[in-house]
């Protein structure tokens, strides 16, 4: 089992929005993407924001998430 489970990732991200707007991620699908372009960017030698204690990219992109390291941006915030 993944740890965090999405549905607790996607609190996280959506704790950032505002009351009254929409949620930052609505389906799994988001989180996936999100995390796989940050395992992605580990990969290509991007700076990891946690200590990698030698865990793969896909794992320190997810921790990186649930902590609060990376943010997910809006659709509004991402055309800005």
């Amino acid at each position: 089992m993944l740890h965090p489970s999405y549905s607790d990732l996607m609190e996280v991200v959506n704790s950032d929005a505002k009351e009254g707007e929409a949620p930052i991620v609505s389906s799994r699908y988001s989180i996936v993407l999100a995390t796989s372009k940050r395992a992605r960017q580990l990969s290509d030698g991007g700076t990891p924001m946690l200590n990698p204690n030698g865990r793969k990219p896909l794992s320190l992109a997810v921790d990186e998430l649930w902590k609060g390291k990376i943010h997910i941006l809006s659709k509004n915030e991402n055309e800005e």
